[in-house]
């Protein structure tokens, strides 16, 4: 992962709207949400889901598929990855350093 799309990810998750968007999905993993799910949730008017929803896409940290009249918003397992291994790498100089594993072990594919 480069620079810039790690930054283009967090600026995405750094609104509080889109983090909490986000945060939801993930929760669903496979299953994901639409866009009615995710307004009953979080009490938002549709144009401002919208509005977050295509910021969180264009950022690549959403996967949507049509399923019939519904989208389904999924998270990226990709690019989670990625962006981990990517703030992770160099950790500790290269070293061991312990950090603590997920107490969850979750498969998003």
């Amino acid at each position: 992962m480069k620079n810039t799309d790690a930054i283009q990810v967090l600026l995405a998750l750094g609104q509080e709207t889109r983090l909490n968007i986000f945060r939801l999905i993930v929760q669903r993993g496979d299953i994901g949400l639409t866009p009615s799910q995710l307004i009953e949730k979080l009490g938002i008017p549709n144009a401002t889901l919208s509005f977050h929803l295509k910021e969180l896409f264009n950022a690549k940290l959403l996967l949507v598929e049509r399923q019939s009249r519904n989208l389904i918003y999924r998270p990226n397992p990709n690019l989670i990855e990625d962006l981990s291994g990517f703030l992770l790498d160099n950790c500790c100089q290269g070293q061991s350093c312990g950090t603590p594993k997920s107490k969850k072990k979750v498969q998003c594919s």
